[in-house]
């Protein structure tokens, strides 16, 4: 990924958070000699090493990837930055403010049954409420088992990770401040969220 100096996400706790509150990713392999993109719910393990997730049994990106270096691509907020919004519109052009992390590494099929239930099981307590009446150790067998039959686990081995935040740091503090004060203005979570994230950004340079 491009990531200019003043872009770069140096804190990989910082890019663990994308991560965990956009785990819905891209995730790219070469399958059949071209490049080949899946989008699936990927979830970081509690050590942080190792990605998890499962295909499809039909996905057919499965049966080639094993041992393969993939890229997955978490997209976290983002939006337009109209120039109109600057102290000098005719001097400027319009930008695309966001956040994103990539991350580097190798699959490997799991092919234990136990873990691949544990796998599911994380996923299930991810992103159901903590009230929530389903619990996965409640579906019948049976059911639950002829399930797992369609899909097939994997796990990526965390070798490389770089996140980007472009939220307008290479603009004076001043424009920064302008862009922000119209994002507020936006009532959509994408606005609403690279307006904090550069709020937060300018509280830190301070």
């Amino acid at each position: 990924m491009y990531i200019p100096e003043h872009f770069a996400m140096t804190e990989t706790t910082v890019a663990y958070k994308v991560i965990q509150e956009n785990s819905f990713a891209t995730l790219f392999s070469v399958h059949k000699g071209k490049p080949f993109a899946t989008h699936l719910p990927l979830l970081l393990n509690k050590e942080k090493t190792y990605l998890y997730g499962h295909f499809a049994r039909s996905n057919t990106q499965w049966k080639d990837i094993q041992n393969q270096t993939v890229l997955a691509v978490f997209h976290g907020p983002h939006c337009y930055i109209s120039p109109s919004w600057y102290e000098e519109p005719n001097q400027a052009v319009p930008t695309w403010n966001y956040v994103a992390v990539h991350v580097y590494g190798r699959v490997k099929i799991v092919d234990d049954e136990q873990e691949l239930m544990n796998s599911l099981r994380d996923m299930v307590l991810k992103y159901e409420e903590p009230n929530s009446s389903y619990k996965l150790d409640q579906v019948d067998s049976k059911y639950l088992e002829s399930m797992t039959k369609g899909i097939v686990g994997f796990k990526i081995k965390i070798d490389k990770m770089e996140g980007k935040a472009k939220l307008s740091q290479n603009h004076s503090l001043h424009r920064q401040e302008l862009i922000i004060k119209q994002l507020e203005q936006i009532p959509f979570p994408n606005e609403q969220q690279i307006a904090s994230l550069m709020k937060a950004n300018l509280k830190n340079k301070m």
